[in-house]
């Protein structure tokens, strides 16, 4: 029988660093201390492409483990040394592939050739989505044993019942939007202020989360085109909150737009629908693994700002149709599995590579 596992973790930076991937690496490396696992963190510098390729030539794999678990972003600086002889299984934690996003043509095509060539490498996978299990099965095939081990979305204590969902919906005054994301091109947020350009002076109000850190030209670009569009006196930046804080955002709020080019999942939508909050986001990625259209939100394509306009004129305009969705949303949340039992899963996946 096998007892404590010596679990490595690889990641690029500090476990600290905000966003849904972090956030379900911290949440996974306490939850298998918790089942009695020694679990060790590694973290490699993020360095650009180049940079990353030429590192990987001199890295090695870390020694005396049972059983070494990659974020599979770190994929540039890991195909060669997967490669060398180790004495453990290595399996690769997905939560979105980097060829799956918005890039030029070159670059992708480069980045697709690279991270198939590291998917080839491990001998296994942890899919945070079908969306990701299927991107790499596209990729590389599907000979490797793997699960799907959907993300956490209990960290809230959502105090909002039905009644108080509905009530927040027919509440007269500007809809209410919340944007949680950190400032990159990737999440959106230029789209969905092109979009509320096109609303009435005075309809809505948009309350903006995330770091503004994450690429700082990015956000420049967002303020000077918050100025262009004279939207100033309908938006706040809160910048990063902590949890209690952001609860508060998600209270309030009464629909919830993040119109990513691309989510491996999407753990905010879920996060929002625990609060009632229908969610929009887009056509490609994890997103329509949570996103019914019309029921508990709606999709639009990447980058389409003039259908989000007009699904956004919808709920303004309809506080049943905004009602309705609420009350979907939350009886959305509460059919997804609790993050104990996603654990037990991946649990007993590893054991099964040990065995």
């Amino acid at each position: 029988m096998i007892g404590e596992m010596r679990i490595g973790l690889l990641i690029y930076g500090s476990l600290d660093t905000v966003s849904g991937g972090y956030y379900y690496d911290r949440r996974l490396v306490a939850s298998l201390q918790e089942r009695g696992h020694a679990v060790q963190l590694f973290s490699i510098p993020r360095r650009n492409a180049t940079a990353a390729l030429i590192a990987a030539l001199s890295f090695h794999l870390p020694p005396d483990l049972d059983l070494l678990i990659q974020d599979e972003l770190t994929h540039p600086s890991l195909f060669s040394a997967n490669r060398l002889p180790h004495a453990y299984p290595v399996i690769s934690l997905v939560h979105h592939l980097r060829s799956s996003e918005d890039y030029p043509a070159a670059q992708k095509f480069f980045n697709r050739i690279i991270e198939a060539s590291y998917l080839r490498s491990v001998d296994g996978f942890i899919f945070s989505s079908k969306t990701t299990q299927q991107a790499v099965h596209a990729l590389i095939g599907d000979g490797r044993p793997s699960v799907i081990a959907y993300p956490p979305t209990d960290r809230f204590s959502p105090v909002l019942a039905e009644a108080g969902i509905a009530g927040r919906a027919n509440q007269p005054g500007p809809l209410r939007i919340l944007f949680v994301g950190n400032l990159v091109p990737r999440k959106g947020l230029s789209v969905l202020l092109t979009a509320i350009s096109g609303l009435p002076a005075n309809s809505v109000i948009l309350n903006v989360v995330g770091s503004r850190q994450a690429d700082p030209v990015y956000a420049k670009k967002i303020t000077a085109q918050v100025a262009g569009l004279g939207l100033q006196a309908s938006i706040e930046f809160h910048g990063f909150l902590d949890d209690e804080s952001l609860q508060k955002q998600l209270e309030a709020a009464h629909v919830l737009v993040v119109p990513s080019s691309y989510e491996g999942f999407g753990i905010v939508y879920l996060e929002g629908m625990a609060f009632g909050l229908p969610a929009i986001g887009t056509t490609a990625g994890g997103a329509c693994e949570i996103i019914q259209p019309g029921e508990n939100g709606f999709l639009i394509q990447p980058g389409d700002a003039a259908a989000l306009t007009v699904y956004l004129i919808a709920l303004m305009t309809d506080r049943n149709l905004l009602a309705q969705l609420s009350l979907k949303a939350l009886a959305s949340y509460r059919q997804v599995p609790a993050w104990d039992q996603t654990v037990d899963s991946i649990h007993d996946f590893l054991l099964g590579r040990l065995a």
